[in-house]
């Protein structure tokens, strides 16, 4: 699966993600998280159910605040450049979801 949102490509079969051509280098679990989103824009997934999907645990303070570092790293690392979008939203205190 390919995905082409202006200047970032996601790359599902490959696992890797660009942005204005640029290798984006993201650990497993940031990946996973992007991955999920980027599928599924517009759909706001809770800490819950992303501590589900992708960490396949149950969820706790701890693994709620994991969530919010992954996420906060991703986001850091595809906004390149300050005109970037942020292509990750927050809806605080619920979870995140990918849209522009």
């Amino acid at each position: 699966m390919e995905i082409r949102e202006g200047e970032l490509y996601f790359c599902l079969e490959h696992c890797f993600v660009t942005v204005r051509g640029q290798m984006i280098w993201l650990t497993v679990k940031e990946f996973e998280n992007f991955s999920l989103l980027i599928q599924n824009p517009k759909r706001l997934f809770t800490y819950e159910v992303l501590i589900d999907l992708v960490w396949k645990e149950d969820c706790s303070y701890s693994s709620c605040k994991a969530v919010n570092n992954h996420i906060s790293n991703l986001r850091r690392k595809i906004k390149v450049a300050p005109d970037v979008p942020d292509y990750v939203k927050s809806d605080y205190g619920v979870g995140y979801k990918f849209e522009i």
